[in-house]
């Protein structure tokens, strides 16, 4: 098997089935795999999407194992060369998997590259990045990062120089968002899976984190396009938010056990 496409869900079962109907629709020069790791199943779910898709290889879990053991359990079962890493809420133009495969192919220290993500209204999602250093999160999240020193900080962890929204060229960036991730299984293999600490946010810095620290490459590839249902749900609210939103307090968690794991000093490789 050249591909595996694995889809992590959260109860999320009617843009699950759009994703993997955009997949069957798109995917054209390769054999291919798609596995689905269900969190928190409700049974129905498996049922619905198997009778849509009989092919498609169905996991259900009892309890939400977070997205980076929801991936790795999801590795474990793949047989492909190469892995396509989805969140459910992604729907693939034409073509956009067989150029990531075809793109991941033919470079040889390229570990990991992501698509350009779109907004339904066919705008550009920020997708790449460069590593956080600890004053990211609260410039990020406050006025803080409206002015001075704090805006300069964003526009380097946004890559404005490299203009990354409008360039349609692929780019080397510290990290991608995990929403779609095409990794080599061989480089996968060498850095290890997804670090389990990180039960949401920052599983994916972490990951590409190790992919550069090993040799690989993380290349933004916009030339392949997919479209996101981003939520936002840890939507930015300035400083009471990391008091009062949930997600925003899981952020800053991950945001820990991230720093305290590589420490504070930040090395980019872009």
């Amino acid at each position: 098997m050249e591909l595996s496409i694995i889809i992590v869900n959260y109860k999320s079962k009617e843009i699950l089935k759009l994703c993997i109907r955009s997949l069957l629709k798109t995917i054209k020069s390769c054999k291919y795999e798609i596995i689905v790791i269900d969190s928190e199943s409700d049974g129905e779910t498996k049922d619905e999407i198997l009778e849509n898709f009989p092919k498609v290889a169905f996991f259900e879990y009892k309890k939400n194992l977070g997205y980076s053991k929801a991936v790795n359990e999801g590795i474990k079962k793949s047989s492909g060369k190469y892995l396509l890493i989805l969140n459910p809420d992604i729907i693939a133009e034409k073509d956009a998997v067989d150029k990531m495969l075809a793109y991941i192919k033919s470079q040889n220290k390229a570990g990991m590259i992501g698509p350009r993500l779109l907004n339904f209204n066919g705008s550009t999602q920020q997708s790449a990045f460069r590593f956080y250093s600890p004053v990211t999160i609260p410039l990020r999240r406050t006025f803080l990062g409206r002015f001075g020193y704090g805006k300069k900080h964003l526009d380097k962890f946004l890559l404005k120089d490299k203009n990354i929204l409008a360039s349609d060229q692929p780019q080397k960036v510290d990290w991608l968002m995990g929403s779609s991730l095409l990794v080599s299984k061989k480089a996968a293999d060498k850095v290890g899976g997804m670090d389990e600490r990180f039960f949401m946010y920052f599983e994916d810095v972490d990951w590409a984190k190790r992919f550069w620290e090993n040799g690989f490459e993380v290349i933004y590839f916009p030339k392949a396009k997919m479209h996101h249902y981003h939520r936002q749900a840890s939507k930015k609210f300035g400083i009471i938010d990391a008091v009062f939103n949930k997600m925003t307090k899981e952020h800053i968690k991950s945001a820990y056990k991230y720093f305290k794991k590589h420490g504070i000093k930040t090395k980019h490789y872009v």
